[in-house]
């Protein structure tokens, strides 16, 4: 078997007039959303540059440049699919995906569910192949203040 493993990480600053989106889950509940070129979905595209690295290719900016006016406010699941297509043309299928998102706000925890099967929509697993949790920094540095939010990602992927 030919499986590899692959981390990602993304940050976004926190923003007033934006939608929050995470997972590909709108939070209309929040005063802010995340400060980007897409979406800022931070939590998807932790995912997409595990998925990238699991296979060697170069990040999610390579694909998806923040200079490119097509990508601009993207939804983000649209450019895991496209990460997840990318993969299967090159022979990697995904195996399993785990993530963490740090945010003081919103609740994340009701909501962790439905943006497990936005995660698996994108990427044509069953909910059961995505691990997803959520923490606080605990007041520590700009996510503990809520100035930010954050995603680590790790996915398996096995070449078919």
């Amino acid at each position: 078997m030919n499986l590899r493993i692959g981390h990602g990480y993304d940050i976004h600053r926190t923003i007033s007039g934006r939608p929050m989106i995470l997972g590909g889950v709108h939070f209309p509940e929040s005063p802010v959303g995340l400060d980007g070129h897409s979406d800022a979905d931070c939590l998807t595209h932790a995912i997409c540059d595990a998925l990238l690295g699991a296979a060697a290719l170069p990040d999610i900016g390579h694909f998806f440049p923040n200079t490119d006016p097509v990508y601009k406010n993207i939804d983000s699941q649209v450019l895991l699919q496209r990460v997840t297509a990318e993969l299967a043309t090159r022979g990697w299928r995904i195996v399993n995906l785990d993530a963490s998102l740090i945010a003081e706000a919103p609740k994340i925890y009701p909501r962790l569910a439905e943006m497990k099967a936005a995660l698996a929509r994108s990427t044509g697993l069953e909910v059961s192949q995505i691990g997803l949790k959520a923490t606080t920094n605990e007041g520590v540095d700009q996510i503990g203040q809520g100035l930010a939010i954050a995603a680590h990602a790790v996915a398996l992927i096995e070449h078919t």
